[in-house]
């Protein structure tokens, strides 16, 4: 139930801006600090509209809350109320609705996000049933000297992105990734509306690694994220792992950020990977900066 005087609407590409401020003052209420901008929400945004839904909490027009639920193959989301609003009992109301959109959805269970420093957030969830079921990690870098040169295997080139080659990109990113936790498959042209239709689309950040003219890796690097260069994924097939590819594509995608003269450069990365990322970051000189927690509720 939501508290007096608040109603929930569809989220609206108007909206932006103002969840944009909500967002950094949530942000800056539990850190201290916050890189967030327009250009993060927008991209949030259109993954919404393509894979999910968004929801705003009005209050005498000003927007004090926030739901996106992404819905492929599975209900996942991320809600936050304006530090203005919080403790009103809007994170419970958020929270239920997301579960009632869950249940019309068909899905059988529910995973929220939240900042690992949101005590409240933290109390609501587990407070209504939910557990913690991962943890996943901001990493970041700052760019000063220069990244070294990469070392490439020894037969692997590496080029810009050809949207002549979007099929196999999208084919070798599904066998990089399934292993890891809570992989669902996108159909191809899902996959190119999200990735190739994005607001800041920009092959000239993203690195393809072949071998014999075959995929063997890749680095998708977005040109801002939270307040720096963002590194959206990293994959390696596995014929090509233990070689140092993964390495070498981090590198490579460093080096074209201080090029483009970003100091800094993060990425996120689940705390409990399976394949090791998160070693291979600190390897590169990466370090966590900040910590969201994944919560899980079965609805049936």
């Amino acid at each position: 139930m939501l508290p007096d005087g608040i109603s929930l609407r569809r989220g609206e590409r108007g909206d932006v801006d103002a969840v944009t401020d909500l967002l950094i003052a949530e942000e800056v209420e539990l850190r201290g600090h916050s890189g967030w901008d327009a250009a993060d929400t927008a991209d949030w945004w259109h993954g919404l509209e393509l894979h999910g839904e968004s929801w705003v909490a009005v209050d005498d027009r000003t927007i004090a809350g926030v739901l996106g639920l992404f819905t492929r193959g599975h209900c996942d989301g991320w809600f936050s109320v304006h530090p203005g609003f919080r403790g009103c009992g809007l994170e419970a109301g958020l929270v239920e609705h997301a579960e009632a959109r869950a249940g019309d959805l068909g899905t059988d269970s529910l995973m929220l996000n939240a900042f690992s420093e949101n005590e409240l957030a933290q109390k609501v969830l587990g407070g209504a049933g939910y557990r913690i079921v991962r943890r996943f990690y901001r990493m970041q870098i700052e760019l000063d000297p220069k990244p070294p040169e990469p070392a490439w295997p020894a037969g692997i080139d590496c080029s810009t992105f050809d949207v002549a080659e979007a099929r196999a990109l999208h084919a070798a990113s599904h066998e990089a990734f399934s292993e890891n936790w809570g992989s669902h498959p996108i159909p191809f042209e899902d996959w190119k509306r999200r990735r190739l239709a994005a607001p800041d689309f920009d092959p000239s950040l993203w690195f393809i690694a072949h071998d014999d003219g075959e995929i063997a890796g890749f680095a998708r690097c977005e040109p801002r994220r939270w307040g720096g260069g963002w590194v959206a994924a990293l994959g390696v097939r596995r014929p090509w792992r233990q070689r140092g590819l993964g390495l070498a594509l981090l590198l490579q995608s460093f080096r074209a950020f201080h090029e483009r003269g970003e100091n800094r450069v993060g990425l996120g990365v689940d705390s409990a990977n399976e394949t090791g990322a998160t070693r291979l970051y600190e390897r590169a000189g990466m370090r966590v900066v900040a910590e969201d927690v994944v919560w899980r509720k079965e609805l049936v």
